[in-house]
């Protein structure tokens, strides 16, 4: 039977950060702020977008989370999403996960318009057979029914599909639904996130992506 990969994009597969953090302070700028350029917002990135923007919104005093969570999607269609970098050897192993046969869907709480035109621009889209994300209804939003919604639309066993991540979100919403957890350690995420989260296993550098995913979808352990 073939398995089945269903990968987050930020933190994954790209740094997002420099376009995240520009669409995050025009924003706050849009409703009438004046955010501090050195805000760090690391830490916020990889759940929905609407809770980014209700932890921003806090310290201003403010609660119009739908205004902000509109000024960041105008701003990021614009120029942010253009400002996404692969991390170095992700498409290498993207490369190698396709050529064993493996299925790749990918499965981020960014818009899935958004995620389409970052794959698009970054020439990964050809690795994947299927692209999913937020959608405007927010039915989707949060990874459970993101990944149920992945796996029900295609068919797919979850014994024999893994998810892989930068946050616990990845892991928990993975085991919601029945599947195994991978956390990468390259992204916004800290080891002791995923462990606590209960991730099934960890790997270090997008170099060993494409080995470690093949070893736990396989059974078989892969040489270093």
């Amino acid at each position: 039977m073939t398995c089945t990969v269903l990968l987050d994009l930020d933190g994954t597969l790209i740094d997002s950060y420099p376009g995240i953090l520009a669409s995050c302070l025009a924003a706050l700028r849009a409703l009438g702020h004046e955010p501090d350029e050195t805000l760090d917002i690391r830490h916020t990135i990889g759940p929905p977008l609407e809770d980014t923007m209700q932890i921003l919104l806090q310290a201003h005093g403010d609660d119009r989370v739908a205004e902000a969570v509109a000024a960041y999607r105008r701003h990021y269609g614009e120029s942010g999403f253009l400002e996404s970098v692969p991390y170095p050897g992700i498409g290498q192993s993207l490369d190698e996960m396709k050529r064993t046969g493996l299925r790749l869907y990918l499965a981020t709480s960014k818009r899935a318009i958004f995620a389409s035109r970052i794959l698009d621009h970054l020439k990964f889209a050809t690795y994947f057979d299927g692209i999913y994300g937020s959608v405007p209804s927010g039915e989707l939003d949060h990874k459970p029914e993101l990944l149920a919604h992945i796996l029900s639309r295609h068919a797919l066993s979850p014994s024999d599909s893994l998810m892989v991540g930068d946050r616990r979100h990845d892991i928990s919403g993975a085991h919601a639904v029945g599947m195994r957890g991978l956390g990468v350690l390259w992204g916004y995420g800290s080891r002791d996130e995923l462990e606590t989260a209960g991730a099934d296993r960890l790997v270090d550098f997008p170099a060993d992506l494409a080995r470690t995913v093949l070893s736990m979808v396989s059974g078989k352990k892969y040489p270093s």
